[in-house]
C-alpha cells in the first residue's frame, strides 16, 4: 500500500486563489521528489465540535477557511527521502517564504493506510 502524508491548515478566505496557485506551483516539485498524488481541498462544511474540531486544531480565525491536503507516496521510505530533499531545496525555501497562510498553525503527519477500497 502507499504512504499518505496529511496536512490541515487555516487559510485566509481572501487568499483562496493565492493558495490554489501556491499548491499548483508546488505540485511539480512534490512529484519530482516522489509524490504520486497530491490533493488539496478547500473546506466548505467544517462543523464546530464540542471538544475539538478542524478549526480548533489549527486555531482558525473567523476570516479563515480550513484546508485539508494529502500527498500519496509509494512508501514511507520515499516520503522520508522526499522530505529530506524538500528541506534542502532552494525552490522549497523560496515557496515557504511566500506561503499565503500561517504555516506555524499547520498540522501534518504520516499515515499507513489500513483500508483502501
Amino acid at each position: 500500500m502507499p504512504y499518505i502524508e496529511g496536512f490541515v491548515a487555516a487559510v485566509p478566505a481572501a487568499n483562496k486563489e493565492a493558495y490554489a496557485k501556491h499548491a499548483a506551483d508546488a505540485a511539480p516539485l512534490f512529484k519530482e521528489f516522489g509524490a504520486t498524488r497530491m490533493v488539496e481541498c478547500w473546506g466548505d462544511d467544517i462543523p464546530d465540535g464540542e471538544l475539538t474540531d478542524f478549526k480548533k486544531a489549527v486555531k482558525a480565525k473567523d476570516d479563515e477557511v480550513v484546508v485539508f491536503s494529502w500527498f500519496e507516496y509509494p512508501s514511507k521510505e520515499v516520503r522520508d527521502a522526499a522530505n529530506k530533499k524538500m528541506m534542502s531545496d532552494p525552490r522549497m525555501k523560496e515557496m515557504g517564504a511566500t506561503m499565503p497562510f500561517d504555516g506555524k498553525r499547520m498540522i501534518f503527519g504520516g499515515f499507513t493506510p489500513i483500508v483502501d477500497i
